[in-house]
């Protein structure tokens, strides 16, 4: 367990200078982009850096949804409280996260909502998994022989990630938007007891479970991980998280690194961001135990990574590389790349941290800024994820498998006293955001 006590204990400027930094680094984009926009400038998003479009709508569904969420602000610190076991917490908090999840996104367009995404019909649906399975027709070791060749004739999302969630419908027998909703939905869900045993590992008991409470009402994950994949990838990211944070400390079992790497080498396998997880472990143990644990981390991730992959490619024909360059030849020829890069540099990880929710935002800086090895790992992440050009946009929904991550990190320095005040106000964030814009997914 970390020695949060120690840690954030330290005196100085800089736990407040850091947050303090980053909002206003945060208004000055935002501000940017509207001047930008007004001026003519194509930023590649309606609202940048938000993939965002203003548009209000009220409607009698949306009252279920905020009388939830003010159920949730109150009840939140009833669970919080030590007189309620380790897991009732745990199947509280996945209760309430998963039932906050469907109001929200049912406030907007009624239940149809949940899966909108997904159905005919929609103008995002094209670009989506459901359209890509009748590449699987022929099964699917003739479909991973041959999904670096048809990769590019696919729909962007499918090409976009590797194979994992197709073959994961495929096998399940899902061909339709309400069956695929229910799967990513109901995955996404389990990301939040999850969060709660990643903090358990980082942080106290107590800060653990504000930091499970603060995944619940993160904006971005009620909103997105009611309608998005990425939600689902979101839990397969913590499955890896979890062991790797344990391999990261400075007593680690002997187990955790093994099955922490082959555990991201799956997680690999549906989404290429969830390697960050690794990045972010490495960083993580190189804070807590020292340059060798992190030089081990990385070796065995790396180790896992090349022969899972390697032992797949023997076994079903799949070109890992193939597939790499397919997908890169998608983006190149995408939206993406008219986004200019000098404003997503600083748009991807504002759009982020403001979707997180913006107490969430501050207090996770606030802790990079005292230097909280998750906090600290976590911003460079961000910052070389950023300077790289990984993601130009969409880190609202892309980056679901970090908002644990840094509520996790915010837990650090939020006082205890203001969490019922912090989730209050990320509730009315969440209900702001569904109401007034619309977010695709």
């Amino acid at each position: 367990m970390e020695a949060t006590t120690a840690r954030l204990g330290r005196a100085g400027p800089a736990p407040a200078l850091v947050p303090a930094a980053g909002f206003v680094i945060a208004a000055a984009t935002i501000a940017y982009g509207f001047a930008a926009r007004a001026e003519g400038t194509r930023l590649g998003a309606s609202l940048a850096p938000f993939l965002w479009d203003w548009r209000p709508t009220l409607r009698a569904s949306a009252l279920p949804a905020a009388a939830l969420l003010a159920l949730g602000v109150w009840l939140a610190p009833r669970l919080h409280a030590p007189a309620v076991r380790p897991w009732v917490f745990a199947l509280s908090a996945l209760t309430l996260g998963l039932a906050l999840r469907l109001a929200l996104g049912s406030a907007r367009a009624g239940v149809d909502g949940l899966w909108a995404v997904y159905e005919v019909g929609n103008h995002e649906a094209a670009n989506e998994y459901l359209p890509a399975l009748p590449a699987l027709d022929f099964g699917a070791l003739f479909f991973l022989d041959t999904f670096a060749e048809v990769g590019t004739s696919l729909p962007v999302h499918a090409i976009g990630h590797p194979p994992g969630l197709l073959l994961m419908l495929h096998w399940l027998g899902i061909d339709g938007a309400p069956g695929m909703a229910a799967l990513t939905i109901g995955a996404g869900a389990l990301a939040i007891p999850l969060t709660y045993l990643l903090a358990r590992e980082l942080l106290d008991e107590d800060r653990a479970r504000s930091a499970a409470l603060l995944f619940v009402f993160a904006p971005s994950a009620i909103l997105y991980g009611a309608t998005s994949a990425d939600a689902l990838y979101a839990t397969l990211a913590l499955a890896a998280a979890i062991p790797l944070a344990l391999a990261a400390g400075s007593r680690a079992s002997a187990g955790a690194l093994p099955f922490g790497a082959a555990t991201l080498a799956v997680a690999s396998f549906f989404s290429y961001a969830n390697l960050a997880i690794g990045a972010w472990a490495t960083l993580l143990a190189a804070q807590r135990a020292g340059l060798w644990r992190a030089a081990r981390l990385a070796i065995a991730c790396g180790l896992a990574l090349a022969v899972s992959y390697a032992l797949l490619h023997l076994a079903t024909g799949y070109d890992p590389i193939g597939v790499l360059r397919a997908t890169e030849s998608v983006y190149r020829e995408g939206i993406a790349s008219r986004r200019p890069y000098e404003f997503w540099l600083f748009g991807s990880p504002v759009a982020f941290l403001c979707a997180l929710g913006l107490p969430i935002a501050w207090f996770a800086l606030r802790s990079a800024g005292a230097r909280y090895a998750p906090a600290v790992a976590l911003v460079a992440v961000l910052v070389v994820a950023a300077v790289l050009g990984f993601s130009k946009a969409e880190t609202e929904r892309i980056y679901q498998f970090l908002v644990p991550l840094a509520c996790v990190s915010a837990a650090a320095t939020l006082p205890p006293r203001w969490l019922p005040l912090t989730l209050g106000a990320l509730a009315a964030q969440a209900l702001a955001i569904e109401l007034l814009l619309y977010t695709v997914w």
